[in-house]
């Protein structure tokens, strides 16, 4: 079978997109798979790394704050719209399959045009504009989340859960010592999104003298683009900092606490493997669906949230001494978070696209 993925712009769109191409290169072993994206951001690189032939359209978003920024956005859309034409017609896939970002919009239209099924997979509880604008031309709609459903017609939805959490249940355990760590003692890992954040830098900066004299170690993926904004600070021999983690989904399974951002990517992996998090939901995001992510953990007690202007010096040493001195409190944020946990996402969502392939051959 031939298949084509799509998705782009960010980490939380692309790793769950390899994730179901992983998904298919073990179920088909004859398949051959085409990955669409963006040509300017992350999975430009990512992607042709993991092997994976890439096919790359120059397209952007809609710009809410440059309205006459978006003339040209609308051109790019047309002629995007036309070369993934060009190329579903040469490659000729059985499927085409969405995986977020504005990318997914003219291809998916493209395919709907020469009449080849797809499916869309929505990650986060509200729905991404592309995808609301695709519901009518799609197969199916595989979601990450339970909230997700209302939005979809119900006949469409299919609740998969995200694949990141199948994928971080099969991936091979990366001790914290390959990293230098004291295997004995405790590890709290920061990282703010695949991208990372000014606002969370400038704050964990801050943060990091805190740690000296703490039992536990730290480690603070920074984000490439910001690396250099900390070297002026005072790193305690207990903190490590990295600017991108290859093996980051590995090394969890080594780790005791996760503070991160609340995207549906995240959220899939910490709840796969019940690892406790402290969730700061990006403000800056369409409709706080980060916050609205973040809330369903919290309100299950399988995380903790704290919002991005609590986030303090004070504010997160406290709750995670607070985390690591009272095991039974620790070890109930575990256990309710395994049991949102959904293990065999790729496999539901390789059900759901054998279904349609079968479904249109038939």
């Amino acid at each position: 079978m031939k298949y084509v993925v799509v998705a782009g712009g960010s980490g939380g769109h692309i790793y769950p997109a390899l994730s179901i191409i992983n998904k298919i290169k073990s179920e088909d072993k004859k398949s051959d798979i085409l990955y669409i994206g963006t040509s300017t951001k992350m999975e430009k690189d990512i992607v042709p790394k993991a092997g994976i032939p890439f096919k790359g359209l120059d397209i952007e978003g809609l710009d809410r704050h440059r309205l006459f920024h978006n003339i040209s956005v609308f051109k790019k859309y047309r002629k995007g719209y036309k070369e993934a034409l060009d190329i579903l017609r040469e490659f000729k896939p059985d499927i085409v399959i969405g995986v977020g970002g504005y990318i997914t919009l003219p291809v998916l239209n493209a395919a709907y045009k020469l009449g080849i099924p797809s499916i869309i997979h929505e990650q986060n509880s509200i729905p991404g504009l592309s995808n609301k604008l695709l519901t009518k031309k799609v197969k199916k709609i595989c979601v990450s989340l339970p909230g997700s459903v209302k939005y979809f017609p119900e006949e469409k939805c299919v609740y998969t859960g995200n694949p990141r959490s199948e994928e971080i249940i099969n991936v091979k355990k990366m001790s914290k010592s390959k990293f230098g760590f004291d295997d004995n003692k405790k590890l709290v890992i920061f990282v703010m999104g695949s991208l990372g954040s000014i606002t969370m830098t400038n704050k964990i900066k801050e943060l990091i003298p805190a740690f000296k004299n703490k039992n536990y170690q730290v480690l603070v993926i920074t984000g490439k683009n910001y690396i250099d904004n900390y070297k002026d600070v005072l790193v305690p021999e207990n903190v490590k900092l990295l600017s991108y983690c290859d093996n980051l989904i590995n090394l969890m399974k080594d780790s005791d606490l996760m503070v991160s951002r609340a995207g549906a990517s995240t959220i899939a992996e910490v709840t796969s493997i019940g690892l406790p998090t402290i969730l700061v939901p990006s403000p800056y995001v369409t409709h706080n669906h980060q916050m609205v992510n973040a809330k369903e953990l919290e309100d299950a007690g399988a995380a903790i949230v704290v919002s991005e202007e609590e986030f303090g010096v004070n504010k997160i040493i406290n709750t995670i001494d607070k985390l690591f001195d009272d095991n039974k409190y620790y070890e109930s944020i575990h256990e309710n978070s395994l049991k949102l946990g959904i293990k065999d996402s790729s496999s539901r969502i390789y059900d759901v696209i054998k279904k349609v392939i079968g479904e249109n051959n038939g």
